[in-house]
């Protein structure tokens, strides 16, 4: 679907054809249960918030200005409710020294997500990723899982491009610290 054809849908539904709705919970379901259930990492209640994400943006769709991406506001919308679920559940997540971070040779930090056949190392990546804070979840998911660019997931995560390069650099490294202990 690309953007003109969603901004006819929008247009549509605002006039009263709410069916065309169902266009966007069909393109959309899945990459947003994606992200979510990275983030809340319980597939339950990852299908439970989609539904609301999909019933807020059916809400607010008349403030849809299209800033922006029309997929780009709705992974917005999801990652906000799923800050706020994991919020409510005052999630722990673990803490890394700052200078062990630092340590890990950048080569090393940007293999680790190279697929691989090696299916231990694969367990122990998504065991790693399960220990990463929210934000660190959504860049990894929307970056490797979604394939979005470096702008977009800005938008998605309020942040500037550079400070999205920067962040993704650091949890890559974080992401091989805790799948290979302190180097």
């Amino acid at each position: 679907m690309v953007q003109n054809d969603e901004t006819q849908y929008i247009a549509r539904i605002l006039d009263g054809d709410t069916e065309c709705f169902s266009a966007f919970l069909d393109r959309y379901s899945r990459p947003l249960y994606v992200l979510i259930v990275q983030i809340v990492g319980c597939s339950e209640d990852a299908e439970e918030l989609v539904q609301d994400v999909f019933l807020k943006a059916f809400r607010c769709l008349g403030g849809y200005r299209g800033e922006c991406r029309f997929s780009t506001w709705l992974y917005r919308i999801a990652y906000t409710t799923a800050v706020s679920a994991t919020r409510k559940k005052k999630q722990e997540f673990l803490y890394i020294e700052e200078n062990t971070i630092n340590n890990v040779p950048d080569e090393k930090a940007d293999d680790i997500l190279y697929p691989t056949d090696d299916e231990e190392r694969t367990a122990r990546l998504i065991q790693a990723i399960d220990l990463l804070n929210v934000e660190e979840k959504a860049l990894i998911t929307l970056f490797y899982y979604e394939e979005k660019s470096i702008e977009e997931i800005g938008e998605v995560l309020k942040l500037s491009p550079g400070n999205v390069k920067v962040k993704l650099h650091r949890t890559r490294k974080k992401i091989y610290v805790l799948m290979n202990g302190k180097e």
